[in-house]
């Protein structure tokens, strides 16, 4: 995606190839294939959802082609995890690598040993406290909670992408806000969980025996195996902060 002449342009494949999305079940295939697939055009060529899709289907609103409705049922399918894992950037992680990206992106830690060890920030403390014993939050029930806004914490959607990019909070589903009646209205926002209420805590750790900077060349070798680039451009994408 990029802005020309003003005008956002999406740089979509042709109707012909054979390589192209046409549904949300081929989305979670490919993402399962890869491993990885940000939402978006990058520095890595043909690594991203939009180059897989024709740019005219993007924001149509018709959930049988639009790219940007499929998002939402990959991500609330939960065959596959959604968030900001890409520089800050929206896009996927499949099941199976999900282990070695969140021990990649927590350097070994589970959360509280974060805390605990003075590497975690109280802004993100407040967030992830909230998430004990529940499935999730929706993103503005969240920023209340943790004491966002109105004169409280500042930074919530600064502080949210960063523990996404650290593997702690993935969004699991979008949802409308419930007026007094308990009828949907206005547009889906973010719904957020920790990958361990989505594939429980067994899976997400099951990398956590092998070094961080081994789990991160791994990711490199896996992206690397479908998606050749120079390393610039790979730690353009993949990289922390």
């Amino acid at each position: 995606m990029a802005v020309e002449n003003g005008e956002w342009i999406m740089h979509g494949t042709s109707p012909d190839d054979p390589g192209r999305i046409r549904d949300p079940r081929e989305l979670i295939r490919l993402v399962d294939k890869t491993g990885f697939l940000p939402l978006f055009k990058n520095r890595i060529p043909g690594f991203s959802v939009e180059e897989h899709t024709l740019g005219s289907d993007w924001w149509s609103g018709d959930t049988r082609r639009d790219p940007w409705e499929w998002r939402q049922l990959a991500a609330r399918s939960g065959a596959v995890a959604y968030g900001r894992f890409f520089r800050g950037k929206a896009g996927f992680v499949s099941k199976a690598w999900f282990p070695h990206f969140a021990n990649w992106r927590r350097d070994g830690y589970d959360f509280d040993s974060r805390w605990d060890d003075g590497l975690g920030s109280m802004r993100q403390k407040r967030i992830m406290d909230q998430f004990a014993g529940g499935d999730g939050l929706c993103s503005f029930e969240l920023k209340r909670l943790a004491g966002f806004g109105n004169g409280g914490e500042k930074n919530f959607e600064g502080t949210m992408t960063d523990l996404q990019m650290k593997g702690y909070l993935i969004i699991r589903d979008f949802r409308q806000r419930l007026n007094k009646t308990g009828q949907p209205y206005g547009w889906p926002v973010s719904f957020y969980s920790l990958p361990e209420t989505l594939w429980g805590y067994e899976h997400i750790s099951s990398a956590y025996s092998a070094k961080p900077a081994r789990s991160g060349e791994l990711i490199y070798e896996q992206v690397t195996k479908y998606f050749p680039a120079e390393k610039s451009a790979l730690d353009s994408v993949l990289a922390h902060f």
